[in-house]
C-alpha cells in the first residue's frame, strides 16, 4: 500500500527553521513582533530566491515548561508568541471569520481555553485541581464560563488571530512556491489539554497522573536509556473507537501543513513503557502498538497521507515494515554517517529516493560545532569522504545532501549560515539554553540566496513556483 506524498514526486530542497527564531521584540508582550507576519514572509521570499521550496518547522503548539515545542500543552492550539502584533486582524471587520473559526474548531477550542483558564487559576497541573474541575463536571464548567468570561474570550480571540495569520502565511507561501513541512510529536505532555479532556486515551492513574511513562531503552548513546516522562496511549481504547483521537490530531495538522513529520515513528510499531516512579528507563519494557491498524484508519481519512517517518535510532524490522507498507519516506542525517562503516545508511552513497536527507536536525549540534567535537580519526574520515577541510565543511555537507538521490534535502538554517555551537537549538536531555536561538537580522543575504540557487539548480532541486 504505497501512498507516498505527492509533493515528493519531484526533487526538492528546504530549510529547517522554527518560527520562534524569527521573533523580535520582548517575549509575548505588545511590543513583540512575532514570526507569522513580515518576518515570515521575508523568509519565504528568501527561500524562493535561493531555490528552496520547503520550509520545515517544529511543532507550533503552546509549549510547557522549558519552552520545548515537544512538550506542548495542546496539539491543536497555536503558540501565541508567534503572532505578529503589528498585523492583527480587526475583530469588528472580521467578526464573520471569527464566528466561523469558533464554529469550525469548537471540538478543541473550548476545551483549550477552559484548560488554560483553570491552569491560571490554580497554578498547578490539572490532576491537582479541585475534583469538580478535574472531572469536568458540567456545573463546574458552567461556573467557569460565567466567572472567567473575559479571559476565555481573550484566549479564543488569540487563537483566531494565530489561525488568521497562519492561513495568510500559508497562502503567501503557496504563491511563492513554498511548501510548509510540520512536525507532530508522537506523545503529549502529562499536563496537557489532551490528558485532561480525553483521559480514556491514555494509561493514567485514577487521579490523572501517568501510570506508565514514555522513553527509550539503554543504547550506545545512553547507558540508562532516556526517560521522557510523557503518558502512554491506551491503544486498546484507541482501536475500540476507531483511532478517533489520532485522526483528529492528524487532521488538525494537515489543515496547517503540506507535509508532516511523525516524531519517534518507531513508537507506533512498539513502544518502551517505564513504570511511573522509576529512576531510569532501564526499568521499562517493550509493548506492541497497533501501527498497521492505525495507518489503515488514517489512510481512509487522508488518502495521500503526506507524512514523513522519523525513523532515527535503533530501528527494528517491524518498524521498517510499517514505514514501507504505507510508503512513508524515512530520514537520513549526514552527521550520523561517519562511524567507519561503508554500509552506514546515513552516508549519501547508501541513500534511497524515499528518504529526507539532512546535514543535521534540531537535536544535533550545528555542523561546525559537530565537526569541532570530533576526534582526530573521525575528523579525518569526514574530511576524506567529503574532500573538504574544516573551513569548507559546512558547504561540503550541504552539497552532499543536495547532490544525493534523496527526493527531499533539508538544511538547518544554522548550517546555511555556517554557525558554531553557540547557535545550537537543542541539546537533548537538558533544559537551560534550549529553543532560544534567533536568526541574525542580516544573516540571509542576497549573495547567500544566489549561491544556493545555483546549487539547487545544479542538483535538480529547483522546480519553479508550480504547486502540486
Amino acid at each position: 500500500m504505497s501512498v507516498a506524498p505527492r509533493l515528493l514526486e519531484r526533487r526538492r530542497s528546504g530549510v529547517l527553521l522554527h518560527p520562534t527564531s524569527l521573533i523580535s521584540g520582548e517575549g509575548d508582550g505588545a511590543g513583540a513582533r512575532g514570526a507569522l507576519g513580515a518576518a515570515a514572509r521575508a523568509f519565504i521570499d528568501w527561500l524562493a530566491q535561493a531555490g528552496f521550496s520547503v520550509w520545515q518547522v517544529l511543532p507550533l503548539g503552546p509549549p510547557g515548561g522549558g519552552g520545548s515545542p515537544y512538550w506542548a500543552r495542546s496539539d491543536f492550539a497555536g503558540q501565541t508568541a508567534l503572532i505578529d502584533r503589528n498585523e492583527l486582524p480587526d475583530l469588528g471587520q472580521q467578526r464573520a471569520d471569527f464566528d466561523l473559526f469558533r464554529t469550525t474548531h469548537d471540538d478543541w477550542l473550548e476545551d483549550y481555553v477552559r484548560f488554560e483558564a483553570l491552569a491560571d487559576r490554580f497554578q498547578a497541573p490539572w490532576w491537582a485541581w479541585p475534583e469538580a474541575y478535574r472531572a469536568r463536571e458540567p456545573k463546574a464548567m458552567y461556573r467557569l464560563a460565567r466567572e472567567a468570561r473575559e479571559q476565555l474570550d481573550r484566549r479564543r480571540i488569540e487563537q483566531w488571530q494565530f489561525d488568521w495569520q497562519w492561513r495568510a502565511l500559508r497562502g503567501y507561501a503557496a504563491q511563492r512556491g513554498v511548501f510548509l513541512f510540520g512536525d507532530l510529536p508522537i506523545y503529549v505532555a502529562p499536563d496537557s489539554v489532551a490528558t485532561w479532556s480525553a483521559r480514556a486515551q491514555f494509561q493514567l492513574r485514577a487521579d490523572g497522573r501517568p501510570l506508565l511513562l514514555a522513553g527509550v531503552p539503554p543504547d550506545y548513546f545512553s547507558a540508562d536509556g532516556q526517560l521522557w516522562g510523557n503518558p502512554l496511549y491506551d491503544w486498546e481504547q484507541a482501536e475500540r473507537d476507531g483511532f478517533a483521537f489520532w485522526r483528529a490530531r492528524l487532521g488538525r495538522q494537515l489543515r496547517r501543513f503540506d507535509l508532516l513529520r511523525i516524531d519517534h515513528f518507531r513508537g507506533l510499531a512498539a513502544y518502551w513503557a517505564v513504570p511511573a516512579g522509576a529512576h531510569t528507563a532501564r526499568e521499562g519494557r517493550w509493548c506492541p502498538a497497533p501501527g498497521h491498524a492505525l495507518f489503515k484508519a488514517l489512510v481512509a481519512d487522508f488518502p495521500d497521507l503526506p507524512l514523513v517517518a522519523e525513523d532515527l535510532g535503533v530501528i527494528t524490522p517491524d518498524v521498517e515494515l510499517l514505514r514501507v507498507s504505507f510508503g512513508l519516506p524515512g530520514m537520513r542525517v549526514l552527521q550520523f554517517g561517519f562511524d567507519g562503516s561503508p554500509d552506514n545508511p546515513h552516508l549519501p552513497h547508501n541513500y534511497q529516493r524515499d528518504v529526507v536527507a539532512y546535514t543535521g536536525t534540531h537535536d544535533n549540534d550545528t555542523t561546525v560545532g559537530w565537526y569541532r567535537s570530533l576526534g582526530n580519526a573521525d575528523a579525518q574520515r569526514v574530511a576524506y569522504y567529503l574532500r573538504s577541510d574544516a573551513a569548507g565543511l559546512p558547504d561540503a555537507m550541504a552539497r552532499a545532501v543536495l547532490a544525493s538521490v534523496a527526493q527531499l534535502a533539508i538544511i538547518p538554517a544554522q548550517d546555511l549560515l555556517q554557525l558554531g555551537p553557540e547557535a545550537r537549538f537543542n541539546t537533548p536531555g537538558t533544559v537551560p539554553g534550549n529553543w532560544s536561538w534567533r536568526l541574525p537580522a542580516d544573516g540571509l543575504s542576497a549573495d547567500l540566496a544566489q549561491r544556493f540557487a545555483q546549487l539547487n539548480q545544479v542538483f535538480g532541486r529547483v522546480s519553479g513556483v508550480q504547486r502540486v
